[in-house]
Protein backbone atom coordinates (compact mmCIF):
# COMPACT_ATOMS: atom_id res chain seq x y z
CA UNK A 1 0.00 0.00 0.00
CA UNK A 2 0.85 3.35 -0.96
CA UNK A 3 1.60 5.85 2.44
CA UNK A 4 -0.87 8.26 1.44
CA UNK A 5 -3.62 6.20 -0.08
CA UNK A 6 -6.85 5.44 1.94
CA UNK A 7 -7.79 2.60 -0.21
CA UNK A 8 -5.33 0.55 -1.91
CA UNK A 9 -5.19 -2.90 -3.87
CA UNK A 10 -2.00 -5.19 -4.89
CA UNK A 11 -2.10 -7.89 -7.77
CA UNK A 12 -5.60 -8.39 -7.66
CA UNK A 13 -7.03 -11.60 -9.67
CA UNK A 14 -10.88 -12.66 -9.89
CA UNK A 15 -11.11 -15.47 -12.26
CA UNK A 16 -15.21 -17.18 -13.41
CA UNK A 17 -13.74 -20.97 -14.44
CA UNK A 18 -10.93 -20.68 -17.36
CA UNK A 19 -11.68 -16.53 -17.84
CA UNK A 20 -10.00 -14.22 -15.99
CA UNK A 21 -11.61 -10.83 -15.00
CA UNK A 22 -9.00 -8.94 -13.52
CA UNK A 23 -5.52 -10.16 -13.93
CA UNK A 24 -3.21 -8.37 -11.55
CA UNK A 25 -4.62 -5.27 -10.70
CA UNK A 26 -2.75 -2.61 -8.73
CA UNK A 27 -4.39 0.79 -7.52
CA UNK A 28 -3.99 3.18 -5.34
CA UNK A 29 -6.70 6.26 -4.00
CA UNK A 30 -5.60 9.02 -2.65
CA UNK A 31 -7.31 10.45 0.92
CA UNK A 32 -10.11 13.45 -0.98
CA UNK A 33 -8.87 12.47 -4.40
CA UNK A 34 -11.18 11.97 -7.63
CA UNK A 35 -10.56 9.43 -9.88
CA UNK A 36 -12.30 8.29 -12.82
CA UNK A 37 -12.41 4.28 -13.72
CA UNK A 38 -12.75 3.64 -17.36
CA UNK A 39 -12.98 1.04 -19.93
CA UNK A 40 -15.05 -0.82 -22.36
CA UNK A 41 -18.30 -2.86 -21.66
CA UNK A 42 -16.68 -6.02 -20.33
CA UNK A 43 -13.49 -4.67 -18.97
CA UNK A 44 -13.61 -5.39 -15.84
CA UNK A 45 -14.57 -2.54 -13.87
CA UNK A 46 -17.66 -3.73 -12.10
CA UNK A 47 -15.51 -6.63 -11.26
CA UNK A 48 -12.65 -4.64 -9.72
CA UNK A 49 -15.58 -2.65 -7.77
CA UNK A 50 -17.09 -5.93 -6.41
CA UNK A 51 -13.59 -7.04 -5.33
CA UNK A 52 -12.95 -3.64 -3.32
CA UNK A 53 -16.44 -3.58 -1.49
CA UNK A 54 -16.64 -7.48 -1.10
CA UNK A 55 -19.17 -8.22 -3.14
CA UNK A 56 -16.50 -11.00 -4.77
CA UNK A 57 -13.42 -12.29 -3.40
CA UNK A 58 -10.53 -12.34 -5.06
CA UNK A 59 -8.65 -14.90 -5.94
CA UNK A 60 -5.30 -13.71 -5.61
CA UNK A 61 -3.61 -10.57 -4.48
CA UNK A 62 -4.65 -8.13 -1.37
CA UNK A 63 -7.09 -4.82 -0.39
CA UNK A 64 -6.13 -2.11 1.94
CA UNK A 65 -8.52 0.00 3.31
CA UNK A 66 -6.47 3.11 5.35
CA UNK A 67 -4.44 0.80 6.89
CA UNK A 68 -5.78 -2.52 7.36
CA UNK A 69 -6.09 -5.35 5.32
CA UNK A 70 -9.75 -6.00 4.12
CA UNK A 71 -9.07 -8.70 1.54
CA UNK A 72 -11.25 -10.93 2.76
CA UNK A 73 -13.82 -8.68 4.97
CA UNK A 74 -17.26 -9.25 4.37
CA UNK A 75 -19.00 -6.55 2.22
CA UNK A 76 -21.06 -4.89 5.76
CA UNK A 77 -17.95 -4.59 7.61
CA UNK A 78 -16.13 -2.68 4.49
CA UNK A 79 -19.22 -0.77 4.38
CA UNK A 80 -18.87 0.05 8.62
CA UNK A 81 -15.14 1.64 8.29
CA UNK A 82 -16.02 3.83 5.25
CA UNK A 83 -16.05 2.15 1.54
CA UNK A 84 -19.24 2.67 0.10
CA UNK A 85 -20.55 2.35 -3.35
CA UNK A 86 -23.66 3.62 -5.04
CA UNK A 87 -25.14 1.24 -8.19
CA UNK A 88 -25.81 1.34 -12.18
CA UNK A 89 -29.47 0.65 -11.61
CA UNK A 90 -31.23 1.83 -8.54
CA UNK A 91 -33.22 -0.54 -6.54
CA UNK A 92 -34.49 1.63 -3.63
CA UNK A 93 -36.97 0.04 -1.13
CA UNK A 94 -40.35 0.85 -3.06
CA UNK A 95 -42.18 0.35 -0.46
CA UNK A 96 -40.62 3.00 1.85
CA UNK A 97 -40.68 6.63 1.59
CA UNK A 98 -37.43 8.30 0.45
CA UNK A 99 -36.79 9.32 4.29
CA UNK A 100 -37.13 5.97 5.22
CA UNK A 101 -34.35 4.67 2.19
CA UNK A 102 -32.16 6.84 3.51
CA UNK A 103 -32.82 5.40 7.45
CA UNK A 104 -31.96 1.68 6.89
CA UNK A 105 -28.42 2.23 5.57
CA UNK A 106 -27.92 4.73 8.62
CA UNK A 107 -28.94 2.09 10.71
CA UNK A 108 -27.00 -1.04 9.16
CA UNK A 109 -24.12 0.50 7.57
CA UNK A 110 -23.56 3.84 9.72
CA UNK A 111 -24.32 1.40 13.01
CA UNK A 112 -26.87 4.18 14.44
CA UNK A 113 -28.99 2.85 16.70
CA UNK A 114 -31.36 6.03 18.34
CA UNK A 115 -34.13 6.83 16.09
CA UNK A 116 -34.20 10.43 16.63
CA UNK A 117 -30.54 10.84 15.68
CA UNK A 118 -31.96 8.18 12.77
CA UNK A 119 -34.36 10.61 11.74
CA UNK A 120 -32.36 14.05 12.16
CA UNK A 121 -29.65 12.65 9.81
CA UNK A 122 -31.73 10.92 7.37
CA UNK A 123 -32.83 14.82 6.59
CA UNK A 124 -29.33 16.26 6.42
CA UNK A 125 -28.29 13.25 3.95
CA UNK A 126 -31.75 14.31 1.85
CA UNK A 127 -30.45 18.02 2.01
CA UNK A 128 -27.47 17.46 1.11
CA UNK A 129 -28.49 15.67 -1.88
CA UNK A 130 -31.42 17.54 -3.30
CA UNK A 131 -33.88 15.45 -2.06
CA UNK A 132 -35.49 17.17 1.33
CA UNK A 133 -38.81 18.12 -0.38
CA UNK A 134 -39.44 14.58 -1.45
CA UNK A 135 -38.96 13.33 2.34
CA UNK A 136 -42.23 11.47 2.68
CA UNK A 137 -42.74 10.85 -1.10
CA UNK A 138 -42.48 7.07 -2.42
CA UNK A 139 -39.54 6.28 -5.00
CA UNK A 140 -41.92 6.07 -7.56
CA UNK A 141 -42.81 9.43 -7.56
CA UNK A 142 -39.06 10.11 -8.38
CA UNK A 143 -37.87 11.25 -11.83
CA UNK A 144 -34.42 9.50 -13.25
CA UNK A 145 -32.10 11.80 -11.54
CA UNK A 146 -34.12 12.29 -8.74
CA UNK A 147 -33.33 8.19 -8.50
CA UNK A 148 -29.49 8.63 -9.08
CA UNK A 149 -29.44 11.47 -6.14
CA UNK A 150 -31.29 8.49 -3.83
CA UNK A 151 -28.96 6.13 -4.78
CA UNK A 152 -26.10 8.42 -3.99
CA UNK A 153 -27.86 9.54 -0.95
CA UNK A 154 -28.00 5.98 0.52
CA UNK A 155 -24.12 5.72 0.34
CA UNK A 156 -23.68 8.66 1.33
CA UNK A 157 -25.75 7.68 4.52
CA UNK A 158 -23.01 5.02 5.09
CA UNK A 159 -20.61 8.42 6.20
CA UNK A 160 -18.07 6.87 3.83
CA UNK A 161 -14.55 8.07 4.03
CA UNK A 162 -14.35 6.36 -0.28
CA UNK A 163 -17.50 6.65 -2.46
CA UNK A 164 -17.14 4.21 -5.34
CA UNK A 165 -20.18 5.84 -7.86
CA UNK A 166 -21.07 3.47 -10.42
CA UNK A 167 -22.22 4.91 -13.77
CA UNK A 168 -24.10 7.39 -11.76
CA UNK A 169 -25.19 9.09 -14.61
CA UNK A 170 -26.52 6.53 -17.11
CA UNK A 171 -29.42 7.80 -19.20
CA UNK A 172 -29.47 11.13 -18.36
CA UNK A 173 -29.86 14.60 -19.52
CA UNK A 174 -27.14 17.01 -20.22
CA UNK A 175 -28.37 19.04 -17.63
CA UNK A 176 -29.28 16.24 -15.02
CA UNK A 177 -25.39 14.71 -15.74
CA UNK A 178 -24.19 18.20 -14.82
CA UNK A 179 -26.61 17.98 -11.56
CA UNK A 180 -24.72 14.93 -10.32
CA UNK A 181 -21.48 15.86 -11.61
CA UNK A 182 -22.14 19.33 -9.02
CA UNK A 183 -23.08 16.79 -6.14
CA UNK A 184 -20.18 14.24 -6.82
CA UNK A 185 -18.00 17.45 -6.16
CA UNK A 186 -19.54 18.65 -3.67
CA UNK A 187 -19.31 14.99 -1.74
CA UNK A 188 -15.29 15.19 -2.61
CA UNK A 189 -15.09 18.98 -1.15
CA UNK A 190 -16.63 17.48 2.29
CA UNK A 191 -13.50 14.96 2.35
CA UNK A 192 -15.22 12.18 0.77
CA UNK A 193 -12.57 10.46 -2.15
CA UNK A 194 -14.70 9.45 -5.18
CA UNK A 195 -13.97 6.86 -7.43
CA UNK A 196 -16.22 7.77 -10.51
CA UNK A 197 -17.16 4.76 -12.92
CA UNK A 198 -18.21 6.46 -16.04
CA UNK A 199 -18.89 6.18 -19.94
CA UNK A 200 -19.59 9.96 -20.17
CA UNK A 201 -15.87 10.78 -21.52
CA UNK A 202 -17.07 14.83 -20.85
CA UNK A 203 -17.99 13.85 -17.31
CA UNK A 204 -14.84 11.35 -16.83
CA UNK A 205 -12.69 14.73 -17.79
CA UNK A 206 -14.18 17.63 -16.04
CA UNK A 207 -14.47 15.14 -12.52
CA UNK A 208 -11.24 13.22 -12.15
CA UNK A 209 -7.71 14.46 -11.24
CA UNK A 210 -6.55 10.98 -12.27
CA UNK A 211 -7.82 8.50 -14.64
CA UNK A 212 -7.33 4.54 -15.05
CA UNK A 213 -7.97 2.77 -17.66
CA UNK A 214 -9.07 -0.71 -17.38
CA UNK A 215 -9.48 -3.11 -20.76
CA UNK A 216 -9.95 -6.89 -20.63
CA UNK A 217 -9.10 -7.12 -17.28
CA UNK A 218 -5.45 -5.39 -17.22
CA UNK A 219 -5.07 -1.45 -16.53
CA UNK A 220 -3.55 -0.49 -19.94
CA UNK A 221 -3.01 3.35 -18.68
CA UNK A 222 -3.24 5.75 -15.98
CA UNK A 223 -2.53 9.42 -15.96
CA UNK A 224 -4.30 12.79 -15.94
CA UNK A 225 -7.30 13.09 -17.80
CA UNK A 226 -5.61 14.69 -20.74
CA UNK A 227 -2.81 12.13 -20.81
CA UNK A 228 -5.05 9.30 -20.83
CA UNK A 229 -7.59 10.61 -23.61
CA UNK A 230 -4.58 11.07 -26.53
CA UNK A 231 -2.52 7.81 -24.84
CA UNK A 232 -2.39 5.68 -28.17
CA UNK A 233 -3.60 2.48 -26.62
CA UNK A 234 -6.82 4.27 -25.23
CA UNK A 235 -7.90 5.90 -28.34
CA UNK A 236 -7.40 2.42 -29.92
CA UNK A 237 -8.75 0.06 -27.32
CA UNK A 238 -11.55 2.58 -25.44
CA UNK A 239 -12.89 5.25 -28.41
CA UNK A 240 -12.63 2.46 -30.97
CA UNK A 241 -9.87 3.93 -33.28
Amino acid sequence: MNATSVLSSRGVVKKFGGFTALSGIDFDLGPNERVGLIGPNGSGKSTFVNCLTGALPCDAGTIDFGGTDITGMAAWRRARLGLARSFQIPRPFRGLTVRRNIEVPLAFAAGLSDQAQIEAQAEEVLVRVGLAAKSRKAPRSLSQVELRKLELGRALAARPKVLIADEAMAGLSDSEVDEILVLLMQLNDSGIAIVLIEHIMRAVVRFSQRVIVLVAGAKIAEGTPQDVMSHPEVVRAYLGQ
